[in-house]
C-alpha cells in the first residue's frame, strides 16, 4: 500500500504505531533506465514464443478476495516477519475467519532484499524470512490458505529503501512468484518512469499467464487511468482511488469515489477501495462497523488491516459478520448502487443472486439522522409484506414496505430484505428515534420528544419505551411511555425532559432509547438506539478566533485538526506555521480533507470570517474547496482552490445558527495533498 504524494512521506496519527507510506515516483526515462521498448521484449526470462493472448475468464475472484495485508498494521517495521505470516495464517484457522471466507494471508512490501543477486532474481530478506518465501507458502497452503506477495510495476517498489520492481522484470519475478507457489500479486504504481500503465500492467498479466499458475492479480495504480475502463481483461481488481488511512475522513472521502463506479464491477473483476483498517483504533466501533458495511455492499475485496494478534473482541465481532460477509461475496456479483444521499443520509442497494436486496442506511454526519426507502424503490416486486433482517443484529422482522431507521452518527444500518411468504413469523419492524436538539447547556433542562413507528404489516403489542443517561443526569417522562398496541403506520410519541447536572464537562455524552415490544403472536422483541448528546458552553461575546475557542466535534482524512498550525499530516502537534502563498498566518486551524469542524454558536452570533487555501507545505497536487454551514444550511463556499492560488477571503452570515460547521471537502479528485487553512477564522457573537 501506498500514498501517492510525491513529498515526503506520511505516517498516521496515534495511537498506531506509526508506518510510513510509500511515496510514487514518476520521472521521465533517464540514462540506465529501461525504455518503454523493454517492456515488450523484456531481457530476463521472457518466453520464446512470444507474447500472450488477453486473459480470458480463469474461473478466479469469481467473488471479491478475502484475506489479509500487513501494511495497515505494520508497515515495514521489524514485526513484519515470517513469524507474523505465520501467526496470522493460525489465527485464520483458531478465530474462524477461514470459514467465513478469508483465504489470502499477503505480503505488502519490504519483504526483499533491496539489490538482485547476481542472475537477476529477487531475493527474500533473510532477517524477515529466513526459511524464504516457498517455506511461508507452504505453510500458509497447509492451513487451506493461500499466500499473496507484492511488487511495483516500475524499477523499484515504493519504500523509500528502493526495493527492486518489476518493471523489465516482469516474466523472471512472475516465475519467481509461480515457483514459491504464490497466489495473489499486489502490483503496485511507484517508479513506473512515466510507461504507459496499460502496458506495464498487461505485460506482467501476460507474465503471470506464461507460468501457468493460477495467480489473482491485483492492479494498484490508485485509479489514476481509471482502470475501471479497463482493466477487466488485464486482472481481477484494480484499486480506484489513492491509499487508505485509519481515519473517518479518508475512510469518507474513498467510500465516495467508489461508490459512482458500480457498473464496472462483477465476477472476476472488482473494483477495490483499499485495504480495511478495522481494528487498527483510528475510529470508532460505530466507524469501523460501517467501513466494513459499505465494503461489503460495495461488493470491494476484504483484505484485513490490522494485526489479528493484537485484535480486540469487537474486532474479531465485526471481520467475522458471517451475514455482513455473504452481501459481500454473493456469487451474482453486483455492487450496490446510490439510491439517494441528501443531507449525508445514504440509502444504497445490492441486488443479491437470491432476489434478495441488501440495504445499506448510512449516516455521514455528526449526528443520529432519519433515513428511509422502500422495498420496491430498491427493486423488489410488490408485495403484501417483506421479511427484513437486521445484519448487525441478527434478527428478522415483518415490514409492509418501509425500510427505515434512525441511524446514529457516523453509523450504518444494514438490512437484507425479501419477499418471504414466512413473514408473518416475525414481529413487526420498528422505527425508534428522537426529535429534539442534542445540544444542551449544563444545569440546563431540553426537552426531547421520542417516537416509535410500527412500519411493520402486523401491530406491535405490550409497547413500552425507555430512556436512560449517565449518572447524575436527570431524565424524566412526561407523557405516556407504554401503549397496549401500535397499529402499523401509526408511532407512540412520548415527551422527555432531560437535564445535566452543573458542573457536567462539555463534549458528548451518551444517552440510551430503548423500547421492548410483542407481535400478536407473542414474540418478545426488541430495539435500542444509542443517543449522542452534547453538552455545549455558550459562546463568549466579542470577536474570538475560532483556533481558540473549543469545537464540539472535528473529522478529518489525516492527522488531527490542528489550533493555529498547519495540517502536518501525522501527530498532534506536528504542523507548521499556517502559510498560505507565501503569507504567514500566526491565527487559524489546520485541517486536511474531508474535514469538519462543528462548533456552538447558540443562536447567539452573527459572522464567521477567514482567509482560506491550500499550505504551502504541500506540494502542487493539492485542491479542495471550502463551506460554511450554519445549521443544515450552506451560506458560503469558495469552489475549488489549489495549492497555486492565494488564500481567498471566505464570509458568512450566520445568525441564528445553533451549531456553525467548517468544511473541507476534496475538490472532487480525492484527498491527497489536500493540507487546507481557515487562517485568521473568527467568529463574532
Amino acid at each position: 500500500m501506498r500514498h501517492p504524494h510525491t513529498r515526503t512521506p506520511r505516517t498516521p496519527r496515534t495511537p498506531r504505531t506509526p508506518r510510513t507510506p510509500r511515496r510514487r515516483v514518476v520521472g521521465a526515462l533517464t540514462a540506465g533506465l529501461l525504455c518503454t521498448a523493454g517492456l515488450a521484449a523484456p531481457a530476463l526470462a521472457a518466453p520464446v514464443a512470444g507474447p500472450v493472448s488477453p486473459r480470458v475468464a480463469d474461473g478466479l475472484a469469481l467473488t471479491p478476495p478475502m484475506g489479509f495485508n500487513n501494511w495497515n498494521s505494520t508497515g515495514c517495521r521489524p514485526e513484519f516477519n515470517e513469524d507474523m505470516v505465520k501467526g496470522t495464517a493460525d489465527l485464520f484457522v483458531e478465530k474462524g475467519l477461514k470459514d467465513a471466507g478469508y483465504q489470502y494471508v499477503n505480503l505488502d512490501d519490504c519483504w526483499a532484499l533491496p539489490a538482485r543477486d547476481s542472475s537477476g532474481k529477487l531475493v527474500p530478506d533473510p532477517a524477515r524470512f529466513p526459511g524464504g518465501i516457498k517455506a511461508v507458502a507452504d505453510y500458509v497452503h497447509s492451513k487451506g490458505l493461500k499466500l499473496g506477495i507484492y511488487t511495483s510495476a516500475g524499477t523499484k517498489t515504493c519504500n523509500e529503501a528502493g526495493f527492486p520492481g518489476a518493471l523489465g522484470h516482469e516474466y523472471s519475478d512472475a516465475q519467481q512468484f509461480a515457483d514459491w507457489g504464490v497466489d495473489y500479486l499486489k502490483y503496485d504504481n511507484c517508479n513506473n518512469q512515466g510507461v504507459d500503465a496499460k502496458l506495464r500492467y498487461t505485460t506482467m498479466r501476460d507474465a503471470l499467464k506464461a507460468t501457468g499458475r493460477p495467480i489473482v492479480y491485483s492492479l494498484c495504480e490508485w485509479g489514476e487511468n481509471k482502470p475501471w475502463e479497463w482493466a477487466s481483461d488485464v486482472g481481477h481488481l484494480w484499486r480506484t482511488t489513492g491509499d487508505i488511512s485509519d481515519s473517518w475522513g479518508s475512510m469518507l472521502s474513498i467510500l465516495k469515489q467508489n461508490l459512482p463506479l458500480a457498473a464496472h464491477a462483477g465476477p472476476g473483476h472488482w473494483n477495490d477501495p483499499d485495504m480495511l483498517e478495522v481494528g487498527n483504533s483510528g475510529m470508532t466501533d460505530t466507524e469501523y462497523r460501517t467501513h466494513f458495511s459499505m465494503w461489503s455492499i460495495m461488493a470491494a475485496p476484504l483484505l484485513i488491516g490490522s494485526d489479528l494478534r493484537k485484535a480486540s473482541a469487537a474486532t474479531f465481532d465485526i471481520l467475522d459478520n458471517k451475514e455482513v460477509i455473504a452481501v459481500d461475496q454473493d456469487p451474482l456479483g453486483k455492487q450496490g448502487t446510490v439510491l439517494s444521499s441528501e443531507g449525508g443520509r445514504w440509502a444504497v442497494a445490492k441486488e443479491m443472486k437470491d432476489g434478495s436486496r441488501a440495504v445499506a442506511l448510512f449516516n455521514e454526519t455528526g449526528g443520529a439522522q432519519r433515513i428511509t426507502t422502500t422495498a420496491q424503490a430498491v427493486g423488489l416486486p410488490k408485495a403484501h409484506a417483506y421479511t427484513l433482517r437486521d445484519l448487525w443484529r441478527h434478527r428478522s422482522y415483518n415490514t409492509a414496505g418501509r425500510i427505515s431507521a434512525t441511524v446514529p452518527a457516523h453509523g450504518t444500518v444494514l438490512v437484507r430484505v425479501s419477499t418471504d411468504a414466512a413473514w408473518a413469523k416475525n414481529p413487526p419492524a420498528v422505527e425508534l428515534g428522537m426529535d429534539g436538539s442534542p445540544l444542551l447547556e449544563a444545569g440546563r433542562t431540553v426537552a426531547l420528544t421520542s417516537a416509535l413507528t410500527d412500519l411493520g404489516r402486523t401491530p406491535a403489542k405490550r409497547v413500552s419505551v425507555t430512556l436512560s443517561g449517565p449518572r447524575g443526569w436527570r431524565v424524566k417522562a412526561t407523557s405516556p411511555t407504554t401503549a397496549g398496541t401500535v397499529p402499523t403506520g401509526r408511532s407512540l410519541r412520548t415527551k422527555w425532559k432531560v437535564t445535566a447536572p452543573d458542573g457536567t464537562a462539555a463534549g458528548s455524552h451518551d444517552l440510551t432509547l430503548k423500547a421492548t415490544y410483542r407481535s400478536p403472536t407473542g414474540v418478545r422483541a426488541e430495539t435500542v438506539v444509542p443517543l449522542a448528546v452534547s453538552v455545549v458552553l455558550a459562546p463568549p461575546s466579542g470577536i474570538s478566533y475560532l483556533g481558540d475557542l473549543p469545537w464540539m466535534s472535528t473529522t478529518n482524512g489525516w492527522g488531527p485538526v490542528e489550533r493555529n498550525t498547519s495540517n502536518g499530516e501525522s501527530a498532534a502537534g506536528d504542523g507548521r506555521p499556517i502559510t498560505v502563498g507565501g503569507v504567514v498566518h500566526a491565527k487559524g486551524i489546520g485541517v486536511h480533507a474531508e474535514s469538519t469542524i462543528a462548533y456552538y454558536t447558540g443562536t447567539s452570533c452573527e459572522t464567521v470570517t477567514a482567509d482560506v487555501g491550500v499550505d504551502d507545505e504541500q506540494d502542487t497536487n493539492g485542491s479542495v474547496t471550502f463551506e460554511i454551514w450554519a445549521d443544515g444550511t450552506r451560506v458560503a463556499s469558495t469552489g475549488v482552490l489549489t495549492t497555486a492560488m492565494p488564500a481567498q477571503p471566505l464570509s458568512a452570515d450566520v445568525t441564528g445558527a445553533q451549531v456553525v460547521r467548517l468544511i473541507v471537502t476534496d475538490g472532487g479528485n480525492g484527498i491527497t495533498s489536500d493540507h487546507a487553512d481557515w487562517a485568521d477564522a473568527e467568529l463574532s457573537c
